[in-house]
Order: C-alpha cells, then sequence, then structure tokens
C-alpha cells in the first residue's frame, strides 16, 4: 500500500475509528452488533460525525438489477462504508464483503470494525479500482 492511499479521507476514518474505540472502551466486547451500531450513532451525533445508517444499496447482476439489496451499517461522509461485526476474529470473508461493498457502492474507502475482541479490530480497506483518486 502507497503512502498515497494512506491519506485517502485518513482524517475522516480516524473520526470514525476514534468514536468506534470509545464505544468499545464504554461497552467493552459481548455484545451483538446491534448493540454496537445503536450506541455507535449516538456517538456519531455527539462527534458531529455526518453519517447515514443502514443504507439500502441497489445489486445489479449482467445488467440486470437483483430483487435483495446489500444494507451497509453506515455510510459516513458520503464516501466511507463501514462495516461492524462482533466476532471472534477478522477472517478474509469479512474482507472480501468490505471490498464487494466498496465496488458496488463505487466509494474509496472502507472500514471493517470488530467489536468483538477485548481490544477494537479495525482495518482500513481501499477501493483499488478508484486508483484516479490518487
Amino acid at each position: 500500500m502507497t503512502d498515497s492511499y494512506e491519506k485517502i479521507l485518513s482524517d475522516e476514518s480516524y473520526r470514525i475509528i476514534g468514536a468506534c474505540m470509545e464505544v468499545h472502551r464504554e461497552l467493552g466486547c459481548g455484545f451483538l452488533e446491534a448493540i454496537y451500531q445503536e450506541a455507535l450513532e449516538k456517538e456519531f451525533i455527539r462527534r458531529k460525525i455526518p453519517y447515514q445508517k443502514e443504507v439500502k444499496i441497489s445489486l445489479v447482476y449482467k445488467g440486470e438489477a437483483l430483487e435483495k439489496y446489500y444494507y451497509a451499517d453506515f455510510i459516513c461522509y458520503d464516501e466511507i462504508v463501514l462495516e461492524l461485526k462482533a466476532i471472534g476474529c477478522f477472517e478474509s470473508v469479512h474482507i472480501a464483503q468490505v471490498v464487494n461493498y466498496l465496488n458496488i457502492t463505487d466509494l474509496y474507502v472502507g472500514l471493517l470494525i470488530n467489536f468483538g475482541q477485548t481490544s477494537l479490530q479495525q482495518k482500513r480497506i481501499f477501493n483499488s479500482s478508484k486508483n484516479s483518486y490518487i
């Protein structure tokens, strides 16, 4: 990963991660994802982080709209997909999920956050097809 990628929406990403850290500090691990999502929404409001919750995103297969939708946990700053987990640890399938979400939303940055450990886990993922941004 290049330094150019690191700079993409870094301030916004760090603000989101800081809000997640505060939620994790207050609640710890062991709750369901929905609890962290609700608490994080309250923290976003406190910190004035612009967000949309459970954003409905259409999917297309070979030019044809699917009946099923993807619901992003959050889209922050209209540019960052935020996927929350409350699991033992990240697996490659979770990273692939965020990569797919970036591709279907055409956004630049995804954050994968895991509240399921004693320390908050986070991973920034970049949409490599958006290299014209850097």
